[in-house]
């Protein structure tokens, strides 16, 4: 490719000298890596990237994905010169408060920015998920539509943790060809040079991964645009490309020194590396005509190729009308108006199952009505039941698949499933075992940032587990889900509640959920003459016609069985029992104050039951309440036993609130 290298020069140096700049005036942030980093990004920016400013959610662009959030100055930067709704405002405000550029790149806050990154790793991760996402489009409506290409731009941090390295082994086995990650090799992390800590050899591990790997100086523009012709040439190999750069470029007296990577250079250093660019020392945040000019003609092609495609688009559309009408369901995520009945249909004859079973039925009619419904487990689906039948396999051979088998790799599942999130073209899920979702809470918390849709499931949700013992047992995990921001957690007791749960996760457009069923079957519940599934998507609801409760009892899942048990004891007691079923917190607390108090009023004793810790229960219902859990790890033996002994009966559950309430 022709290159203009005096200009692109230009360009680079203006980069490095608005984050400086941007940096100092925040005096906050991370100036080494835009410093370094500034050459091979331009080549890309300029010469390769396919973008619109005017159009930033054009589904068949390019992404650029910043896996260094903490660099963001480079991006923020390229933002701005090439016509991103970034004004220079925005790089004076770097950091502040209300400002669109935040300290690490946030998803729906900038134009441009296609991903939440800063915890390192996830955005690397991100980009196999954006990948795989152009893939199974294209496989779906047409090459032609949809090719667009991910160029992610990581560091030595990235690529030392691990869900970096599982997302890597991913896509090599994908044959993700359209990935391409540039490799900021600068041999300086935040405490130090990375050979204290991280002497492998880089490239032969990505070999190995089944990548196309080539090693370059990062800072020579021409070997810099050979190598991303080579790259983007590849037919079956996502790329690595190894930019040997000098962090902190251009700076006299910090370059190739951690003092450069998370500190504002100081006054006078600023001017000292301004000096050694050959830019003027007392000019800040500018921005030279002639770069101007280069970028307006770069966005002009980048334009054109847009419009290019429009073309294609629209006689794509005359031509193909259902595909086009598909096509618009899976970018707009809508959820076919037959879903919900028959959802309910297929629970109409209750009977006593495992809500991983019922889950696994949900997702079977989930798939044939949501067009943009896709995932898979944690190479789990014979527990977890998530497995699409008939639906093949997502492979290089057939991105068509409906079942993305990611392995016995959490991590990069919860990420990956965010990046197909992130092009808001699909509803992604992922499965795996409830004491599993530890490997995955730095994507799940993400997600949840980033008001990502995406279903997180897990089964196996209690110590009925039960002989796999304290290991697979999860006893701390539900209530550690709720108390994330964003999160809504459904935890249904029957086919019923199962069906309206997915039904409402696949309707909240805003935010992640996380969906929890047992291993163990569960009796169907029997529910008061007045009731309708759509009390299930108010959070909670009431089982039992008791008008003047003297008791509540407040149960989730496996456990309203035991809590229905326990009220029929205590009425017959003489002590009138509310029982109300809660398979999601954050619903029943979104409802009005009315809803609330008329279903839980103040005042009467209340008891909320779960196979889980007993921390949180009280601060959730907004009262003192006994809590009837499970404070400690399980055990190794069958579920029934372990039911029994750790109290969880129904007569047992009695038996704790009677004690209770004579106190």
């Amino acid at each position: 490719m022709s290159l203009d290298l005096d200009n692109l020069k230009k360009l680079a140096n203006t980069v490095r000298t608005l984050s400086i700049d941007s940096v100092q005036k925040a005096n906050s942030g991370h100036p080494g890596l835009p410093l370094g980093a500034a050459d091979f990004t331009s080549v890309l920016w300029a010469n390769y990237l396919r973008f619109n400013p005017k159009d930033p959610t054009w589904i068949n662009r390019d992404r650029f994905v910043l896996s260094a959030g903490h660099g963001c100055m480079v991006l923020y930067s390229m933002l701005h010169l090439f016509g991103y709704d970034v004004p220079m405002s925005a790089l004076q405000s770097f950091r502040q408060w209300e400002s669109i550029t935040p300290g690490h790149p946030e998803f729906g806050i900038t134009a441009g920015v296609e991903a939440t990154t800063g915890p390192l790793g996830q955005g690397a991760a991100n980009s196999v998920g954006l990948a795989l996402s152009a893939k199974m489009l294209a496989n779906r409506y047409g090459k032609d539509l949809f090719n667009y290409r991910v160029f992610t731009l990581v560091s030595d941090g990235d690529l030392m943790e691990g869900v970096a390295a599982e997302a890597a082994s991913v896509a090599g086995h994908l044959k993700l060809n359209n990935l391409v990650y540039l490799y900021d090799d600068n041999k300086i992390s935040l405490a130090g040079e990375t050979e204290v800590c991280f002497t492998e050899d880089v490239a032969k591990r990505f070999e190995a991964y089944g990548w196309f790997v080539q090693t370059i100086d990062g800072h020579d523009m021409k070997a810099v645009a050979a190598a991303l012709d080579k790259a983007t040439a590849q037919t079956e190999k996502p790329s690595l490309i190894c930019c040997r750069t000098v962090l902190g470029f251009g700076s006299p007296n910090k370059k190739n020194t951690h003092d450069v990577h998370g500190a504002p250079l100081g006054p006078d250093e600023v001017k000292a590396t301004k000096r050694e660019l050959g830019w003027p020392e007392d000019a800040q945040f500018l921005v030279p005509d002639d770069v101007k000019a280069f970028c307006a003609a770069s966005i002009e092609k980048k334009v054109q190729g847009q419009a290019t495609w429009n073309a294609t688009y629209a006689s794509w559309r005359s031509a193909n009308g259902e595909l086009a009408k598909k096509l618009d369901a899976q970018l707009t995520r809508a959820i076919d108006p037959k879903l919900k009945d028959e959802l309910l249909a297929a629970f109409k004859e209750p009977k006593k199952d495992a809500t991983r079973n019922l889950s696994g039925k949900a997702i079977q009619i989930i798939s044939k009505h949501v067009p943009s419904f896709i995932g898979g487990s944690a190479d789990l689906d014979p527990s977890t039941k998530t497995a699409v039948s008939g639906g093949g396999d997502v492979e290089h051979e057939n991105y068509g698949g409906l079942n993305i088998r990611w392995g016995v790799r959490e991590a990069a599942m919860g990420s990956g499933s965010n990046g197909l999130a992130y092009t808001q073209a699909w509803i992604p899920y992922t499965a795996t075992f409830l004491v599993f979702s530890d490997y995955m809470r730095p994507a799940m918390r993400v997600g949840a940032i980033s008001h990502l849709q995406a279903l997180y499931i897990f089964t196996h949700d209690s110590f009925w587990v039960g002989e796999d013992g304290p290991t697979h047992e999860p006893i701390e995990h539900t209530m550690s889900l709720r108390i994330m921001p964003n999160m809504y957690v459904f935890r249904p007791a029957d086919g019923v509640e199962v069906a309206m749960s997915y039904y409402a996760a696949l309707n909240r457009k805003n935010g992640p959920s996380s969906l929890l069923f047992s291993r163990q079957n569960l009796v169907p519940l029997t529910r008061s003459a007045s009731f309708s599934p759509d009390d299930v998507l108010k959070g909670a609801y009431a089982l039992n016609d008791v008008a003047q409760p003297k008791l509540l009892i407040v149960a989730t899942g496996s456990e309203v069985g035991a809590a229905v048990e326990a009220a029929q004891a205590l009425e017959a007691e003489g002590t009138p029992t509310r029982v109300i079923s809660m398979p999601c917190v954050e619903l029943f607390k979104a409802q009005s104050e009315a809803f609330k108090s008329a279903l839980l009023p103040k005042g009467v004793p209340t008891v909320a039951v779960e196979a889980g810790t007993t921390i949180g229960w009280s601060n959730l219902l907004g009262r003192d309440l006994l809590a009837i859990g499970i404070d400690h790890y399980g055990a190794s033996a069958p579920g029934e036993v372990l039911c029994e002994k750790f109290g969880f009966t129904g007569k047992a559950v009695k038996e704790k609130i009677g004690a209770w309430l004579k106190k």
